[in-house]
């Protein structure tokens, strides 16, 4: 089940990435540096990195 899990959230994130790329150019709230910025954040998947690098396992 574990794996089953861990299998799915790896299909979903580039979705997320793709989803939030095509909504990216149409926030009028961000500037341009901004949409660059968080383009690039998005990528990264910051909270399974910080729970398994403090110590704990991931699922």
């Amino acid at each position: 089940m574990k794996k089953i899990l861990e299998l799915i959230l790896c299909i979903l994130h580039p979705i997320a990435v793709i989803l939030i790329w095509i909504t990216i150019p149409f926030n009028k709230d961000l500037g341009f540096g901004q949409k660059i910025a968080w383009a690039i954040v998005c990528i990264i998947p910051f909270v399974p990195f910080v729970y398994v690098l403090t110590g704990n396992d991931f699922l």
